[in-house]
């Protein structure tokens, strides 16, 4: 089946607007994203925005871009009507691409993709092992915990499993646990449903959007990496990208 990857991307960032045009080393922060999407084995790779600006700087360095509603909260949302507007097949699928990753692996794209080499897997993501205490207690970083088919049971800001014979500061040495790397493939089908659920209890709670598709029973597969990408949340973020990653 196909395999589209869309990047939605909003003009209007609380913590940092503008941030899609930001300037990283010659080249914007979308279009480094774009071409490392490019990279993968991805079948199409396109921009959902709602803002001109963005669109018309996509049109700018040749890359495919639609124009979504503005009332969306979500990318997920966003990448919905995107795949309504290109009527994509059911069966196709969809990647949904955060836009503040501009060096995110094209590897790690891939990974993705094969989990939906399996007819049944409904939506994926990827999970990264956790090496640092304050990343276990940081509630930045959503935690997971898999069945023996690598499916997600559940995603908490809290430290998950809770190890009841040891002290917190020894977890590490006495359990693998995972962080959530928030990167999602969706098989179209399942992504038009998804987006018509309302929000759920657990989702609204936790501040986690994926635990609305869990509350309503669907299954996401997960696949683990080793690669760490970095995300730029805010301006002071710009400062930690050494040289090195530049291409």
């Amino acid at each position: 089946s196909m395999i589209t990857g869309i990047i939605p991307a909003r003009y209007a960032s609380t913590r940092f607007p503008g941030k899609p045009l930001v300037d990283i080393h010659g080249k914007s922060m979308l279009q480094r994203v774009y071409e490392q999407c490019q990279k993968s084995n991805l079948d199409r790779v396109l921009v959902a925005t709602d803002d001109k600006r963005i669109a018309s700087h996509v049109q700018d360095f040749a890359g495919e871009v639609i124009l979504t509603a503005s009332k969306h909260k979500s990318g997920t949302d966003r990448i919905a009507e995107a795949a309504d507007k290109l009527n994509l097949q059911n069966n196709g699928i969809v990647v949904n691409i955060q836009g503040d990753e501009p060096f995110i692996h094209p590897e790690d794209i891939n990974l993705l993709a094969a989990c939906f080499e399996n007819q049944t897997t409904q939506i994926a993501t990827l999970v990264k092992k956790i090496n640092a205490i304050e990343t276990l207690e940081n509630p930045n970083n959503p935690k997971v915990v898999l069945n023996t088919k690598k499916e997600a049971l559940y995603f908490s800001r809290a430290p998950i499993p809770h190890l009841k014979d040891f002290k917190k500061e020894d977890w590490l040495n006495h359990h693998i646990f995972f962080k959530h790397i928030g990167i999602y493939g969706f098989r179209i089908a399942v992504l038009k449903e998804i987006t018509q659920l309302p929000s759920s209890i657990l989702e609204q709670k936790e501040g986690l959007e994926q635990l609305r598709w869990i509350e309503n029973g669907y299954q996401i597969q997960t696949a683990e990496t080793n690669s760490e990408s970095i995300s730029i949340d805010c301006p002071e973020d710009l400062i930690r990208i050494d040289k090195k990653n530049f291409s």
